[in-house]
């Protein structure tokens, strides 16, 4: 039916595209290549993924997971060459490169049309906003810089969509993960600590308070303790960060997930090398 559809829409194409229109050309060739690729696609890869990639009990979703949408190109084929042997996906690389890029082609059709999920702002004005106006570092940590009383993000970015992302920051109490809360200790003699449970029983607790510190402390010594349903995270990111600023931070965090990602693709894919006798 695809093939059929290409077939149609290359008949309908002005002569004058089809001859002399550069762009034109480009186009046919394009869906001459994902025509290929739907083959290719079928006879390989839909006995795991589906005929129409969005997975059965052998295989993932290809086709609508955001995290698959989000892969670069380059990527992409990494991973039809070389597969991922840990989740028993072979290696595609005797087809080599052109049927590759064919594959790709098509899968981009079940993506939906698109390269790669769009990811709007500047990843640069980002990271400054990040260990800056923003002072996200001044918790959280990426690529070894940063705070250590929130989670290390640098691969945060691939396991959330951008809106998911974008709503983690600008209201962080929604959807809130109760290991999140924010808990307020007071002592018997009067002195309090507000932080995060790093470990707790029912008979102990073991706090991190703001400051980074550790405190241990046996409940039944306690004079109250209180769970907040509210993150430590500040809630007014949405309105001291203007869109534009939200965009930004949001790229970063997607971009430096996927440099992450490729940087440890680079790592699993490459073999030490053979010490001189």
């Amino acid at each position: 039916m695809v093939a059929v559809l290409f077939a149609t829409c290359a008949l309908r194409m002005p002569a004058g595209a089809q001859r002399g229109n550069p762009a034109g050309r480009k186009n046919q060739a394009n869906r001459s290549a994902a025509g290929d690729g739907r083959k290719m696609f079928e006879s390989v890869c839909a006995t795991c993924h589906g005929l129409d990639g969005r997975g059965s009990e052998r295989g993932p979703n290809v086709a609508t997971r955001a995290e698959v949408q989000r892969l670069s190109d380059e990527e992409t084929l990494r991973i039809l060459q070389t597969g991922v042997p840990a989740a028993g996906m072979p290696a595609f690389g005797v087809l080599g490169m052109p049927k590759l890029q064919a594959v790709m082609a098509y899968l981009r059709i079940l993506q939906g049309g698109s390269k790669a999920a769009f990811i709007p702002g500047d990843p640069q004005r980002g990271q400054s906003l990040f260990f800056g106006k923003a002072g996200c570092a001044s918790c959280h940590m990426i690529n070894g810089s940063g705070g250590f009383f929130g989670a290390d993000l640098s691969s945060y970015g691939s396991n959330a969509s951008i809106e998911e992302i974008r709503s983690a920051i600008a209201d962080p109490d929604k959807n809130l993960d109760p290991r999140a809360r924010t808990v307020l200790v007071t002592s018997r003699d009067g002195r309090q600590f507000m932080g995060i449970a790093r470990n707790e029983d029912n008979f102990s607790l073991q706090l991190q308070s703001l400051d980074g510190a550790f405190h241990l402390f046996a409940k039944s010594d306690l004079e109250h303790l209180e769970y907040q349903p509210r993150s430590l995270m500040p809630s007014d990111y949405g309105s001291i960060l203007s869109r534009g600023e939200l965009d930004d931070l949001v790229s970063y965090l997607v971009r430096t997930a996927q440099a992450t990602k490729l940087t440890q693709a680079h790592g699993k894919n490459s073999k030490p090398e053979e010490e001189d006798d």
